[in-house]
């Protein structure tokens, strides 16, 4: 018989095992050995069918169990240790609270994130984007940066993935209990649940509770839309993570934005936690949060849209983590008009200025859809791409909001991501490290970071280096046969037909390791491009490869599924399946065996279609070499000494041209460098002391750079403190007068004009000038009604490419040389030093002024001399050309 209703029914602890209920409801123990180590003991067997979820296992564990425990001295000593730590790691200062600048460090940050991956025991998450939030607060936490993290709680999480007999992918949406999580209910102060409510057309109420984990010293807040006073339809609006239709979508964007300001409002009023002075919205998804900060402001304080407008920008931060436009959310406009119109939520904000937030307004934009990201830009004043080759392309993207600015001055810088070394990194890494340099040196360096190297690596014996990747290895080997056949058996294959799974890898082969999201744009399938060849290097009798795949397709990618029934299929074959396995239900727990497993991590995504890809970092956290295209992170910090690059085709390369030349190229550097520098005994060790020698310049070199500690200090220091400051310094006054000063500058900008450029002394002659030489302009600007401290006027100087545009240009101020003349003029004079040789230009340009813009081009407004009206040869925009 069914259930009529469910419900959970939790153990009574002993009082001298109390403390293990308040470990278990921390997630730091995801991420802390010795923790995970102590549940284990409670109960070995229970603690592997509970999946290593603390939680699970205590729900689990006999009475006579835990009787047995209460009176056991040495798991009390254990116990007692392990909660004294914990009560240090929340409550003791770390990184943040010592910092020099501390009180210029913002009190507390709201970070914005439509899903978290931080445990598989919380699968709130579905693949790169939400694996970086969760790093994101591992890593904040572990410094002691005062992050609330804001998302929604999905019933059914992402889906898990099976296979079915012929290899076409399958999802099933197992139903998640929050009482059987680690989360628990915010209650108000009367013990009730507290909760947030959107209003919804036609007179509809959006309800959500408030759950909350514990993220070691973060709290996350993840709402809940499953609440018996919603109607049908709204109790579904958190069903599934990036389920439904757009307006399914929409609501699940509303409530994450505007409920989670609402939600964070009221956990501070409860708990007493400071209120955020910095909002960091990750991706365009909960764009909405600036909205209802908008309507907070301008509700509480009357400051009227336009200067609520600048209050909500002084603090906000956004990071785009898409390098095309095609990954960015986009509604109808009439659908957004619909729920922020009469009756809907926002009253008293205008609809019209919302629209206007999300309008593509730039050339080849679409009227008739409202852009999130274009929004989350809008409503932000300072914004990041994930590594340095993705800032530049989130420029490129994005440079239609800012009309006249090259690409380079748009006000997009970049952060690049990192990972939290503790979750990734495995426990035999750690202890060698331990070994090496103490084990609270080893913590510190894997968290907090700081040093540009890990010298101390470089002292390790290659004997207990090799050792140790074989060790990782033949674990990867065992975790593989395991999966390999409970994947078989869900596709309908008995026991008998599976003998030949336990030959499936060897530990002593060279590994090279794919795991990701299936987009067309990651290329699953570029390795059998030239099927016969990946046999051969498979099957290689002096030099085998054997290979480890996994993914997902999203449910509605037919095409993404295509590929992996064609990579499973060629994974069958009877003569390669014992060298070539997919894997499928990719998260993270088979993550964190994966990585260390694997000798080599292969990556090739389409370049530069990749934002930054955060697995290889994973990888090279455990000693595992990269093989990839130079795109994301790769292309920023890539070594010969650390590993390899995959050279790539012309851009406009025919499609099908291009796969052939980046396939061949992969085999070829499979063939003739990788296999040959691990298979190498030459020595007399018998070990590849040269593959060695890569292993340890990789964690030399890449571990600190790669850690979430050095991104999340970086986002601290670049993004979060600077926002702070201009958060504080936008008060009422402030705002109003940004605000009307901003109205004054765009009405007056039409006749603000560059009129005349000369050039006084050492002028060029005949195009040509010497290295060293300076040019002394002279430049007659129209300013309108604004006056000099409106404006700045600049030369903007640098080498000139074969179409005579500027690259790698500087900035030079130029000054007032007086008052204006009598027709309202102005002449502004400066200096110009030829400091670079070869083909050299400059043009002069204005830009609105103020001490509270953040960057010059945040207007998108700019004035530079039309085309002949300098003198010399003329080039784009009135420049100058010196050959």
């Amino acid at each position: 018989m069914k259930a009529i209703r469910r419900f959970t029914v939790r153990p009574v602890l002993p009082p001298p095992l109390l403390p293990l209920a308040d470990l278990a409801r921390n997630l730091r123990w995801s991420w802390h050995t010795e923790t995970r180590e102590l549940f284990q003991s409670v109960d070995p067997e229970g603690w592997q069918a509970a999946g290593g979820d603390p939680v699970r296992l205590l729900g689990s564990v006999s009475a006579a169990r835990l009787d047995a425990l209460a009176s056991d001295r040495r798991f009390l000593r254990r116990l007692a240790v392990a909660a004294a730590d914990l009560d240090d790691y929340v409550n003791g200062a770390r990184w943040y609270q010592t910092h020099e600048d501390v009180a210029d460090l913002p009190a507390a940050i709201a970070y914005f994130s439509p899903e978290f991956g931080i445990t598989a025991a919380l699968p709130q998450y579905s693949g790169g984007l939400g694996i970086l939030a969760g790093d994101h607060l591992k890593a904040a936490s572990d410094l002691g940066a005062p992050l609330i993290g804001v998302g929604l709680l999905y019933r059914h999480g992402y889906f898990r993935q099976s296979l079915s007999r012929d290899g076409w992918q399958q999802e099933h949406y197992p139903v998640l209990d929050p009482n059987e999580l680690p989360l628990s209910l915010l209650r108000d102060a009367e013990g009730l649940p507290a909760r947030v409510t959107l209003s919804l057309p036609g007179g509809r109420a959006l309800h959500a509770h408030v759950w909350q984990a514990r993220v070691g010293r973060v709290p996350l807040l993840l709402l809940d839309s499953d609440v018996e006073d919603n109607d049908a339809g709204a109790r579904e609006v958190t069903d599934r993570l990036y389920g439904g239709g757009s307006d399914h979508r929409l609501l699940q964007e509303m409530l994450l934005g505007i409920g989670g300001v609402r939600a964070v409002r009221t956990y501070c009023a409860l708990t007493g936690h400071p209120e955020p002075e910095v909002f960091h919205t990750n991706e365009g998804h909960a764009g909405f949060l600036g909205l209802e900060r908008i309507r907070e402001l301008d509700g509480a304080q009357d400051l009227g849209f336009d200067a609520a407008l600048e209050a909500v920008r002084a603090g906000t931060v956004f990071t785009t983590h898409t390098p095309v436009p095609a990954g960015i959310d986009r509604f109808d406009r009439a659908l957004v008009a619909r729920h922020f119109g009469p009756g809907g939520e926002l009253d008293g904000v205008p609809l019209d200025r919302i629209l206007e937030l999300g309008a593509e307004t730039y050339p080849g934009g679409d009227p008739g859809v409202f852009n999130m990201a274009v929004m989350g830009l809008r409503l932000a004043q300072r914004a990041n791409g994930v590594s340095t080759l993705h800032g530049a392309v989130s420029r490129g993207m994005f440079a239609g909001l800012w009309p006249g600015f090259d690409p380079a001055d748009v006000p997009i810088t970049s952060v690049t991501n990192g990972v939290h070394a503790p979750t990734w990194v495995a426990p035999e890494v750690v202890r060698l490290g331990a070994r090496q340099i103490g084990p609270g040196r080893t913590e510190d360096a894997l968290s907090v970071g700081g040093s540009q190297r890990w010298d101390a690596v470089a002292d390790i014996p290659d004997q207990d280096v090799w050792e140790l990747r074989r060790s990782l290895r033949e674990q990867l080997v065992l975790e593989v046969r395991e999966r390999l056949r409970a994947s078989w058996r869900q596709r309908g294959a008995a026991d008998a037909e599976l003998g030949w799974v336990d030959s499936v890898l060897d530990p002593d082969v060279l590994t090279i390791g794919f795991a990701r999201r299936v987009p067309s744009y990651k290329r699953l399938t570029l390795m059998l491009r030239d099927p016969e060849r990946l046999r051969r290097l498979l099957l290689d009798p002096e030099r085998p490869v054997q290979i480890v795949v996994a993914g997902k397709a999203h449910p509605a990618d037919d095409g993404g599924k295509r590929l992996v029934q064609e990579l499973v299929r060629f994974s069958d074959d009877p003569r390669v399946r014992h060298r070539i396995v997919f894997l499928p239900d990719y998260g993270m727990g088979m993550a964190q065996k994966l990585y260390p497993g694997c000798d080599v991590w292969l990556n090739n995504p389409l370049r530069p279609l990749e934002a930054c890809g955060t697995s290889g970092m994973k990888a090279a956290l455990n000693g595992c070499l990269n093989l990839s295209v130079l795109d994301g992170w790769w292309d920023e910090w890539f070594e010969p000494d650390f590993g390899w690059a995959i050279p790539t085709a012309d851009v406009g390369t025919d499609e099908d041209r291009r796969d052939d030349l980046e396939a061949k190229a992969l085999y070829e550097l499979v063939e003739q460098r990788v296999a040959p520098r691990f298979y190498d005994r030459a020595d007399r060790s018998g070990l590849p002391v040269r593959w060695i020698e890569m292993v340890r310049r990789t964690l030399v070199s890449l571990g600190p750079k790669v850690l979430a500690g050095r991104m999340v200090r970086e986002y601290v220091e670049r993004l979060y403190a600077p926002a702070a400051r201009a958060h504080r310094a936008m008060n009422q006054d402030a705002a109003r007068d940004l605000a009307w000063w901003k109205g004054r500058v765009r009405a007056a900008w039409p006749q603000v004009a560059v009129e005349h450029v000369e050039a006084l002394a050492a002028a060029p002659v005949g195009g040509t000038a010497e290295l060293g030489a300076t040019l002394t302009l002279r430049v007659r600007v129209a300013l309108d009604a604004l006056a000099p401290e409106d404006v700045e006027v600049q030369a903007v100087a640098g080498r000139v490419d074969p179409q005579d545009v500027i690259r790698d240009g500087r900035a030079f101020p130029l000054k007032p040389a007086g008052g204006p003349d009598l027709e309202g003029r102005w002449v502004y004079e400066g200096p110009l030093a030829l400091d670079r040789t070869g083909a050299f230009g400059y043009t002069v340009r204005i830009l609105p002024s103020h001490p509270l813009l953040a960057s010059p081009a945040e207007l998108g407004l700019v004035a530079a001399p039309a085309d002949g009206d300098a003198p010399g040869e003329a080039g784009p925009q009135g420049g100058v050309i010196l050959r």
